[in-house]
């Protein structure tokens, strides 16, 4: 399916697995280039997510990166696989890699970004959901913003933090403070799991999650 149809990319994303996980690819026009987002599971839909998106450029389509947004058993079910088939390099949050099976070829830091022949990634850590959650900004030069927020953010609150309260705290402050405080309400949230929101649909709710605690 494609979520959005832009000027220099295009973002497909498939759900996969009874855990509704999204897998999301972004290709350039006009390179080719893709990030693939998140191998959760279903390699073989995953691969066929890739085929499709050769649409959406005149170049030969070709995965750069699979970013994996956390270390989660459920977001790393298809990466092996879909790694070998596309012989592309891997990346995550530097604090997560450890817990991460398949090797990981470039261990991300909050703000790092990455070109991608077309356009560019910008990595946000969000500690909480697990230590070295990161969330994936492309910001698009004739739009909204969109940003990937595996499982840290969704709509109606932030990831789950086992009830503990230092964990929400951490990933509550990143979150607003790396994420709402310097981002528009028009940017487009795609979580890791249900449907996408923006945050400005979230922004109101801020103070009831911090008071909540979830």
């Amino acid at each position: 399916m494609i979520l959005a149809d832009l000027a220099e990319v295009t973002v497909r994303s498939i759900s996969v697995s009874d855990m509704d996980n999204n897998v999301y690819v972004l290709t350039s026009r006009s390179s080719g280039a893709q990030v693939l987002i998140d191998a959760a599971d279903d390699a073989p839909a995953i691969l066929d997510l890739l085929a499709d998106a050769q649409e959406d450029t005149d170049a030969e389509a070709r995965v750069a990166l699979i970013v994996t947004t956390h270390s989660h058993w459920d977001h790393v079910r298809a990466l092996a696989e879909v790694r070998e088939a596309t012989k592309a390099r891997t990346a995550a949050g530097e604090d997560d890699v450890a817990d991460i099976a398949v090797p990981t070829d470039v261990p991300l830091q909050h703000h790092d970004v990455g070109s991608f022949e077309g356009f560019e990634l910008e990595a946000i850590h969000l500690r909480g959901h697990t230590p070295g959650s990161v969330a994936l900004l492309y910001r698009d030069p004739h739009g909204p913003a969109h940003l990937f927020t595996g499982d840290s953010l969704f709509p109606g609150g932030l990831g789950n933090t086992q009830g503990d309260r230092d964990r929400f705290a951490s990933l509550y402050e990143d979150v607003v403070t790396r994420i709402f405080d310097v981002l528009p309400d028009d940017t487009r949230v795609h979580p890791g799991h249900g449907k996408g929101t923006t945050l400005g649909a979230e922004r109101g709710s801020l103070a009831e999650w911090k008071q909540r605690g979830w």
